[in-house]
């Protein structure tokens, strides 16, 4: 008797299962569907990323090359190009290096517009504007108005991972103005520094020394 009732109450579960999936079956067939080309489309765009990844990184790479050819306005101008295709830290970098290699090249113009151009972009990183500026300061060091390039640097001279590179031009900008003794406490704040490198420390100590006699 127990088995006809264990039978019965297959038979119901079986037909209970047949109803569900004549009602809810082409749901979980869309379902499967949208999970499965879910993950087609993530594996695809994760391969599309990398490989534009590798693309930016070979052109990156073949720019540096031209430039140590000495195609140093080619390899300015190949920079610029990946900075307006490639993704936001790639185009950061290219810019950089194209301004370096403009300066080098002799235009010194450019690669101030440059820099001046990545240290005013809100949507880059506060330590790589930091750079920008300071990078552009010293483009001008020796030709630009040493106080507006004094007052630029001056943040950067006291919170910034530049701060001792900060300081260092700020003392040669403050000699350009006459200024000793504020060049010799731009120098001293380098020599004292025990987290600056042992090169920086070792000029602002040897500039101290010429300043003092």
């Amino acid at each position: 008797m127990a088995d006809i009732f264990e039978e019965v109450d297959e038979d119901l579960k079986q037909e209970n299962y047949r109803k569900l999936w004549e009602r809810y079956g082409r749901y979980l067939i869309a379902l499967m569907v949208l999970i499965v080309g879910g993950t087609a489309a993530y594996v695809g765009w994760n391969k599309y990323v990398q490989k534009r990844q590798i693309g930016y990184s070979d052109r990156f790479i073949a720019a540096i090359d031209q430039a140590q050819a000495g195609h140093e306005k080619e390899a300015a101008a190949a920079m610029a190009e990946l900075a307006g295709d490639a993704n936001a830290g790639y185009a950061m970098l290219a810019r950089f290096r194209e301004a370096a290699l403009r300066r080098k090249s002799g235009d010194t113009a450019a690669a101030v517009d440059i820099y001046e151009t990545l240290a005013d972009d809100s949507s880059i990183d506060p330590a790589y504007r930091s750079l920008a500026t300071l990078l552009s300061v010293m483009a001008q060091v020796d030709t630009g108005d040493p106080a507006a390039l004094s007052a630029k640097l001056k943040p950067i001279a006291t919170d910034s991972p530049w701060r001792n590179t900060a300081n260092e031009y700020l003392g040669v900008l403050a000699l350009r103005q006459g200024d000793v003794a504020g060049a010799r406490s731009h120098f001293q704040a380098v020599s004292d520094d025990a987290t600056a490198p042992a090169g920086a420390r070792a000029r602002a100590a040897e500039l101290l020394k010429t300043l003092a006699q």
